[in-house]
């Protein structure tokens, strides 16, 4: 049996850090660095150095700069055979980790035997000055080499050293003491914060209309023309004209995503279905996407004839020379009314259409402080025990930003804030923890992958507006073997909104641009061009320097999550019966006073709707009423946390261990055949009782139809005859009188009631239904 833990230990906990060092008072706005917990770094800033001596047999020097400060050793790249290099380096040490008291600047000069020892600086770390921005920078000086007994030697060095925290200029690009196992140029840029922008994606609309004189290779027979689209690694293809000939005609929509800068044309070919597996290309075309035209509505652009080649130029060919050339004719767009979905929807994080021109102004800010991680599990083993090197990754809109990797730390302190604009309060805010499996760069690290640690979601609507957040966040993970907390994220949020009126009147609006209703999209091309722009986002963040890697942007952005699983099934249905939960709980309540359980509630019903029905305009005042006192009441009990992920919703502590095994199952299946056909068995007699619910609401849906349908002559004559009487009845009674009538019946006593169905519901279930003519 799977072991489940306290459900207090997946709670989310309020905090009470000391952020901004204590200059946040309240919800105010003070300074870039409010959010996050001030952090001490001792600055070194190496710019150059002069005169230095020569120290080989050649005359010149090879020098660099160690920056040592207790164990820990900072260096410098070394210049070949220069006396006046130029580094501009800046190493950064925690002030929680210093060893020392005295800071020591060694030059050497680097030998293949033994780096010659050239000249050093020594800085008391206890005269050290402060700085603290907006102060402007720090100005370099120049310091005199002192050899081993503090004698001045020849030579100079352009140093500046301070004491700064991580709201300083030079934090993101400086080299850090506790990354000092970190080896290569590639590695430290691993390590390093980033902020990457999404592509610009669109939507590509080829709209094929017809060709004209067309040439297939055999005569003798009517071609099956297609028309084949390529863009990328996308393909898609028109469907067989029903005008065959030399002149076929489609007037078919393809539609492709494509990312700027617009790197592959759009390649056309005209095909013939020649056999069943075997096609001939009639003529191919290549557009490039940088001079098709972009439209921000629905009018229509004009379509335009290309020339078909047997074969596509490529730059550099020359062409040859046709007498004569199959034309096609076609409409190309590229579509900036629509918003190109690369999130699941119901994480949306950017809501805007893709043409800039058509984006409304920002609403707000939202200001993140990702200030540290407690008890993370480790992810990986290095010289016999389990280590972490923990990041990480925040996606809001087309913004993503990537915090410093911690090395070795299972309580990480990254002390980072960021801000992005908000243009829909409607939105949320994915930010995910990683494990950093490419630390030191080469062969070794190209085939890993980084771990992915846990993620959290905010959706900002659920925010007060300019309140500070703080809350630790359970990192939970879904594993084959069950769900595992793999420790906690501490965050600080800031929802700050600009204009109170804009964002009101935000959820007045649709929540897509009005291209996605005026012109929609089918669910099937909506799933494939998100696949294709998920594909594109993650290939081009994977080119960055340093790469946001395709394991990390696919986690992000939920790919996958909507494949079949057991427990997510269970899960939608039992949210489904909480949702009607409160209608079969008003059902209940008013089976109960219909049966008297309660007189005294039942008689004040009885009043109440005589008043309603003597008084009807009053019936629609007293349910806004009741609605209006319900929600004041509810609002002492409102929810004073973000939500966040619940294990039991998910029905995550309770899965069974098979039921996640086929969740984590790859696509196609690589279980053996004897689980397959287990699960195959499973899911027939899951399917088997849907399909029974679902014949019987259509057994339901039929008598009603039957009842004028004369399928029984009988009932439905019955009921012809019921209807005439009632409707005269109806005309000369006057209506509060019928619903007074009908309202008794309704509530009245016990001993006026039987224990057999109405004579109304057993005419009903007596009616026929289309089941007789099932096979």
């Amino acid at each position: 049996m799977m072991h489940r833990p306290p459900p207090e230990d997946f709670a989310l906990k309020e905090t009470n850090p000391h952020l901004g060092g204590g200059k946040v008072s309240g919800d105010k706005l003070t300074s870039t660095y409010d959010l996050v917990e001030q952090m001490q770094y001792l600055y070194v800033r190496v710019v150059k150095a002069k005169d230095l001596p020569a120290k080989d047999v050649t005359g010149s020097c090879d020098p660099y700069v160690e920056v040592k400060l207790g164990n820990y050793i900072g260096k410098t790249r070394h210049f070949e055979k220069k006396s006046n290099p130029e580094w501009n380096q800046v190493f950064a040490f925690s002030k929680d980790r210093l060893q020392a008291s005295i800071l020591e600047v060694t030059v050497k000069d680097k030998d293949v035997v033994k780096d010659d020892f050239m000249g050093k600086v020594l800085f008391d770390l206890n005269e050290v000055p402060k700085r603290v921005p907006p102060d402007s920078p720090l100005a370099p000086q120049w310091y005199r080499l002192e050899d081993r007994h503090g004698n001045k030697v020849k030579g100079e060095l352009m140093l500046a050293v301070w004491m700064g925290t991580q709201a300083d200029e030079a934090f993101p690009e400086a080299w850090h003491s506790d990354a000092a196992v970190v080896s290569g140029a590639d590695g430290l840029a691993n390590i390093r914060s980033k902020v990457y922008l999404s592509p610009k994606l669109w939507y590509l609309r080829v709209n094929v209309i017809e060709a004209q004189d067309l040439q297939p290779g055999d005569k003798g027979r009517y071609p099956e023309v297609f028309v084949k689209a390529i863009l990328g690694n996308q393909a898609l293809r028109t469907r067989i004209s029903p005008a065959r000939g030399i002149n076929p005609m489609w007037n078919e929509d393809l539609m492709f995503v494509a990312a700027e800068p617009f790197e592959e044309p759009l390649i056309l070919s005209v095909e013939d279905r020649v056999a069943p597996n075997k096609d001939e290309v009639l003529g191919k075309c290549a557009i490039p996407l940088q001079y098709v035209d972009r439209r921000l509505d629905h009018k229509p652009v004009n379509s335009r004839w290309y020339n078909l080649e047997k074969h596509v130029i490529i730059e550099g060919e020359k062409k040859k020379e046709h007498k004569f050339s199959s034309r096609i004719h076609m409409r190309i767009c590229l579509e900036g009314g629509y918003h190109v979905l690369d999130e699941s929807t119901h994480y949306s994080s950017d809501l805007r259409p893709t043409a800039k021109q058509l984006w409304k102004s920002s609403i707000g800010v939202l200001e993140v402080g990702i200030l540290n991680a407690q008890g993370l599990m480790p992810m990986k083993t290095k010289d016999g025990r389990g280590t972490t090197d923990a990041y990480c990754v925040a996606k809001y809109g087309q913004k993503w930003v990537r915090t410093r990797t911690i090395i070795d730390s299972f309580a990480p302190k990254w002390n980072e804030q960021y801000t992005w604009e908000v243009f829909d309060p409607c939105t949320v805010i994915t930010i995910g923890v990683f494990d950093n499996c490419h630390l030191h760069g080469g062969e070794k690290a190209a085939g890993a992958k980084d771990s992915k640690i846990g993620k959290v979601r905010i959706r900002l609507s659920t925010l007060e507006t300019d309140r500070v957040y703080t809350h630790s966040y359970p990192l939970l993970v879904l594993h084959p073997n069950g769900v595992k907390k793999m420790g906690e994220i501490h965050l600080a949020v800031r929802f700050t909104c600009s204009s109170l009126l804009n964002m009101m009147h935000m959820y007045s609006h649709p929540l897509l641009p009005k291209m996605h209703y005026l012109h929609p999209l089918t669910v099937s091309q909506l799933d494939s061009l998100r696949h294709q722009a998920t594909q594109i986002v993650s290939m081009r963040l994977g080119r960055a320097e340093p790469p946001l890697r395709k394991e990390v942007v696919e986690y992000m952005l939920d790919v996958g999550s909507h494949m079949w699983s057991m427990r997510r099934s269970k899960a939608n249905f039992f949210r489904i019966m909480n949702v009607l939960g409160g209608l079969i709980a008003v059902g209940k309540w008013f089976d109960q006073i219909c049966n008297w359980k309660n007189p005294i509630t039942t008689v004040l019903i009885h009043i109440l709707f005589i008043i309603l029905v003597l008084y009807p305009e009053l019936i629609l005042p007293t349910i806004f009423l009741y609605l209006f006192l319900i929600g004041v009441w509810y609002y002492r009990w409102r929810p004073r946390h973000p939500p966040h992920m619940d294990t039991r919703l998910s029905h995550a502590d309770s899965a069974h261990p098979d039921e996640l095994d086929e969740e984590f199952d790859t696509f196609p299946t690589s279980r053996p055949s004897d689980i397959v056909r287990m699960r195959y068995d499973r899911l027939r007699s899951i399917a088997g009782r849907i399909q029974t619910v679902v014949g019987d609401l259509a057994t339901q849906g039929e008598r009603l139809q039957s009842l004028l349908s004369w399928r029984d002559p009988r009932a439905t004559a019955l009921f012809v005859i019921f209807c005439l009487v009632a409707a005269i009845v109806l005309y000369v009674t006057p209506f509060q009188v019928v619903a007074l009538i009908a309202g008794f019946y309704i509530l009245r006593h016990p001993r006026f009631r039987h224990k057999l169905p109405s004579v109304p519901l057993n005419f009903f279930r007596r009616l026929p239904a289309r089941t007789d003519s099932m096979l």
